[in-house]
């Protein structure tokens, strides 16, 4: 599956940062975890800072599917706002799902703090209103993140253009987002891993998978055999495919980035992220060294050389919303790229076994606008069900919630 088109800029500013080894032999572990992105990442780290011995699977090599595509906007904020999920599944889970992607920013930074230059910074959040109809619903959510603790303010119309300088009804201002590197995360997470005795192959690609009372036989496609306790599902948008059912829809994002822009050509922009209430949303942030990354005019399209074709005139397009909003600000798409990216229904995550596959195989699906915050939260998830723990959102994330 082809993930990725045009020039995804952490592939670009990064390059390949290092190979691995291909398993070509028979092996065994307590844990696989398949994929090598960000999610596999902060999944085989978390494993392996708690004793588990971790062999990790990557068929590309490491973080070049969806990870070298990401934008990174790290956020508590979930796509469905949680008055939604309130009455879907309960102002307590609701307020649950939040709450944990909130504490993953924290956890997010620590991790980073640990391993040099990730690009790891705290960012405000301004969650603007497209338009006067979505005022309404942006101040009746605010109200209901303040009645449980979240901190955030009401911004009008004349403070938005004063403070940020541009047109909008009204915006959601927070203090708790924040912007990282995740192709070179992953990277140095997984050199982590292997410091403490795990294992990470790339090139190798798992062909089919058995499970057993005592644990699970991988059969990779080079003939080797590979036996494990538990594996974890955790290919991204590839992982459906083990699935008979859809659990979500696969779609594309588009994303540019410009060269370096003045500290006073982005004024707040350079330390806050922005994004809208339209769905599909326009969304950015900026990089370390000033540059401005904008990403949205998400589509239906499922199909590689049709979203390769669409690169160009999507980038050019966000362009023009970014200056609509910004006259004086000038957008030129030094690099473009697009990315496949899945939605599920209700904007949440799924992880852990599914009932199709045993209680050895679990799916780490990190689906939505939230999938390295959803990643920090599911690396633990995971970990406490293997251990036999109780997790808060151990059910509201499985896939029970589909019955």
């Amino acid at each position: 599956m082809d993930l990725k088109s045009g020039y995804p800029f952490w592939a670009v500013k990064n390059g390949l940062l290092k190979t691995f080894p291909q398993l070509t032999r028979d092996h065994q572990s307590e844990v696989v975890v398949i994929g090598g992105g960000i999610t596999g990442a902060l999944i085989a780290d978390e494993m392996s800072r708690h004793g588990h011995h971790v062999v990790v699977l990557e068929r590309r090599d490491v973080g070049w599917g969806s990870s070298a595509a990401s934008t990174a906007l790290l956020q508590y904020e979930i796509d469905t706002h949680m008055t939604d999920l309130a009455k879907r599944y309960g102002e307590a889970d609701a307020v649950r799902a939040y709450r944990a992607c909130a504490e993953a920013i924290g956890e997010l930074e620590a991790l980073a703090a640990g391993m040099g230059n990730v690009d790891f910074e705290r960012q405000h959040s301004l969650y603007y209103a497209s338009s006067d109809k979505d005022v309404a619903s942006l101040k009746q959510e605010l109200a209901f993140r303040q009645k449980h603790g979240f901190e955030a303010t009401w911004l009008e119309r004349k403070t938005v253009l004063a403070e940020y300088g541009f047109e909008a009804p009204g915006a959601i201002l927070t203090q708790l987002a924040a912007s990282m590197d995740p192709y070179r995360m992953a990277y140095q997470l997984f050199a982590q891993v292997v410091e403490r005795g795990g294992e990470v192959y790339d090139r190798t690609q798992m062909e089919n998978m058995s499970s057993d009372e005592q644990g699970v036989t991988l059969t990779l496609a080079n003939g080797a055999a590979l036996r494990c306790q538990h594996v974890v599902m955790a290919a991204g948008y590839e992982s459906q495919a083990w699935l008979a059912e859809s659990v979500s829809v696969n779609r594309s994002s588009y994303a540019l980035i410009t060269d370096p822009l003045p500290p006073e050509a982005l004024g707040k922009l350079r330390h806050t992220m922005i994004w809208e209430s339209q769905r599909p949303y326009l969304y950015m942030r900026t990089t370390r060294d000033g540059r401005l990354l904008i990403g949205g005019d998400d589509d239906d399209e499922d199909i590689p050389e049709r979203r390769d074709a669409r690169v160009l005139e999507k980038a050019q397009g966000l362009a023009r919303k970014v200056e609509a909003l910004w006259p004086d600000l000038a957008i030129n798409p030094t690099f473009s790229w697009a990315g496949t990216f899945a939605e599920t229904d209700d904007g949440l995550p799924f992880f852990g076994p599914h009932k199709a596959l045993g209680p050895r195989v679990h799916f780490a699906m990190a689906y939505g606008g939230n999938g390295i915050s959803y990643s920090m939260i599911g690396a633990k998830l995971l970990r406490a069900v293997i251990e036999g723990r109780e997790h808060p959102l151990a059910e509201l994330f499985s896939f029970r919630r589909l019955d």
